[in-house]
């Protein structure tokens, strides 16, 4: 009898140490995904219906123990879309559907696009996004003061930066992801009390400014160069002149300048009309931004690109010698 208690003993040990560490490697395993899965736990999703969802995705197909650790560990798995690595411990893998935090896709919208351009960065990332739904909520007065802007379109209020959108994030999402960004930069820019900020009247037509002097020069050193040239102009009176709000005008982003479209009546023919647009011609960058409220003190008036190579420009204080230079910049691009 004693025999018997001794190996019922030794058996049902044996078995508890089975048991535990059957369960403990079943803890111990990692997602069965070999690549990075894509999921949405939809609100309100028990532990039970993750755990299919998850079972559905292949990424984790015990669900006793999935359910087990949710109750020993009192999960708030929460909703939203989630990128699940693959080879992911359980541990870590409940961690990241309690902790909230979207799957996002990075993408860089560059300094001084249009807003028409924009899409063109966001459809690699987001290929569902539709142009003339976005064309159409740029230009959607109603959807631009529900995002606090009051001027009737979004142009030049899309702030250029690294963003990390939400992979479901929606054309309205992605707009007001920008906004929000430009706004919050203009806070950070009025509380620096900048003197132009009241010279050009508000963050309308600093903007609207800024677009310019984006758009004249790829080179950060110059911009509050050019800005001070474009101050100096508004001071006396004189047109901005500047090919790229032409260029606006008719969608007209490189090649030749035509004659008929300097004449332009359009409000933004900067070459034909003094003062400021109506709005920007493009999505200025933080850089542009300073170059207006921090322009150089210039006593030039005029700048024309070298042609020579090195994308900078010629400035200069009387239009003789602007005109010198012009002849020289000619002559850099090969002409008699």
């Amino acid at each position: 009898m004693k025999k018997f208690f001794a190996f019922l003993t030794f058996f049902l040990v044996l078995l508890g140490l089975f048991g535990f560490f059957h369960i403990k490697s079943r803890f111990e395993a990692v997602s069965q995904n070999k690549e990075i899965v894509l999921l949405e736990l939809p609100k309100g999703s028990s532990p039970k219906n993750v755990s299919k969802i998850l079972h559905q995705n292949n990424v984790w197909n015990d669900s006793d123990i999935f359910n087990l650790h949710c109750r020993l560990k009192k999960c708030a798995l929460k909703a939203g879309w989630y990128e699940i690595p693959p080879n992911m411990p359980l541990e870590e893998l409940i961690a990241l559907l309690s902790s909230g935090k979207n799957a996002v896709r990075k993408v860089t919208i560059p300094e001084g696009r249009a807003s028409w351009e924009i899409p063109n960065y966001l459809q690699k990332a987001f290929p569902k996004i539709d142009s003339a739904k976005w064309n159409a909520l740029v230009r959607d007065k109603n959807f631009a003061n529900q995002l606090g802007i009051t001027i009737g379109n979004l142009e030049g209020y899309l702030l250029p930066d690294t963003y990390p959108f939400p992979v479901n994030a929606t054309e309205e999402d992605i707009l007001k992801q920008m906004v929000q960004a430009n706004l919050k930069l203009k806070k950070e820019m009025e509380e620096k009390n900048s003197p132009m900020w009241k010279k050009l009247g508000g963050w309308h037509q600093i903007l609207t400014l800024a677009s310019v002097v984006e758009e004249e020069t790829g080179k950060p050193d110059e911009r509050p160069l050019i800005a001070g040239v474009f101050h100096n102009r508004l001071d006396i009176g004189m047109p901005l002149g500047a090919d790229p709000t032409v260029r606006f005008i008719f969608k007209n982003l490189t090649g030749p300048i035509y004659k008929s479209q300097l004449q332009s009546d359009n409000p933004y023919n900067t070459r034909k009309f003094k003062g400021l647009m109506p709005g920007p011609i493009s999505n200025p960058g933080r850089k542009a931004i300073e170059a207006t409220l921090y322009p150089d003190k210039t006593n030039k008036l005029y700048f024309v690109a070298k042609d020579d190579g090195s994308g900078t420009h010629f400035f200069s204080a009387t239009l003789a010698e602007h005109n010198n230079y012009k002849n020289i910049a000619a002559k850099n691009r090969g002409e008699n």
